[in-house]
């Protein structure tokens, strides 16, 4: 069985005509005289008007600052919770700090000071002499000061069988101070059983304090004079 279906509901035709008839001969000195549908158009347009200027001229620019506003409270809150989060964890970073400085403090100490430089160029020299290595270069390079510390590069050549070349780089590793061995190649030479080693030893010396307060002189004169 066929379910009734829904009366079809007739839009009310729409006379264009009669429209066009209320917005002809329109006296703007007597808008109260008026029809209902200009009068009506008139008020939608004005209305459209008023608030096309408002978001133009008022409205647009708040919306912008709201927008930074919101942007900033996001930001300042994302920096509140950083805060936060560093103040409870003070103490673990106190302790922390604590435990990095005693470590640098020891590495430290494993840097030779510019008096106990020559002792160092000796004891490396005699890390090679005691495996029976022959030096044929042992050269001192230019000295790289760093922020806090210098950097001494030796170009050295040295030769010995392969064992004794292996040996001689360990014990340059066991070293109290540090020193580091790069630039490393290898050769055979006309005798046999004899290997030729050239590498640079890099060795490292902190900076006095005298030291350290005139290279931070050196930058700020030349700071000031890039500034010029």
């Amino acid at each position: 069985m066929k379910k009734p279906s829904a009366p079809k509901i007739k839009m009310p035709a729409v006379d264009f005509k009669a429209l066009a008839a209320d917005f002809r001969g329109l006296d703007p000195q007597d808008m109260g005289a008026w029809p209902l549908i200009p009068r009506l158009t008139v008020l939608v347009v004005v209305f459209a008007a008023v608030v096309a200027a408002g978001w133009w001229f008022i409205w647009r620019d708040q919306a912008a600052d709201l927008e930074n506003k919101q942007a900033e409270e996001a930001r300042l809150k994302e920096d509140w919770l950083n805060k936060k989060k560093q103040a409870v964890n003070l103490d673990e970073h106190r302790k922390q700090l604590t435990e990095i400085d005693r470590a640098f403090g020891a590495l430290l100490r494993q840097l030779p000071n510019k008096s106990e430089m020559d002792s160092l160029l000796v004891d490396i020299s005699q890390a090679g002499l005691g495996r029976g290595l022959q030096f044929e270069e042992f050269k001192p390079n230019a000295v790289a000061v760093k922020d806090f510390y210098a950097e001494l590069p030796i170009k050295i050549r040295v030769g010995g069988n392969y064992h004794d070349l292996g040996a001689f780089a360990g014990d340059v590793a066991k070293l109290p101070r540090v020193v580091t061995l790069g630039e490393m190649s290898l050769e055979a030479t006309k005798d046999a059983g004899i290997l030729r080693l050239d590498a640079v030893a890099t060795t490292y010396r902190y900076l006095d304090d005298e030291e350290v307060a005139r290279i931070r002189k050196e930058k700020a004169a030349k700071q000031q004079g890039a500034k010029r």
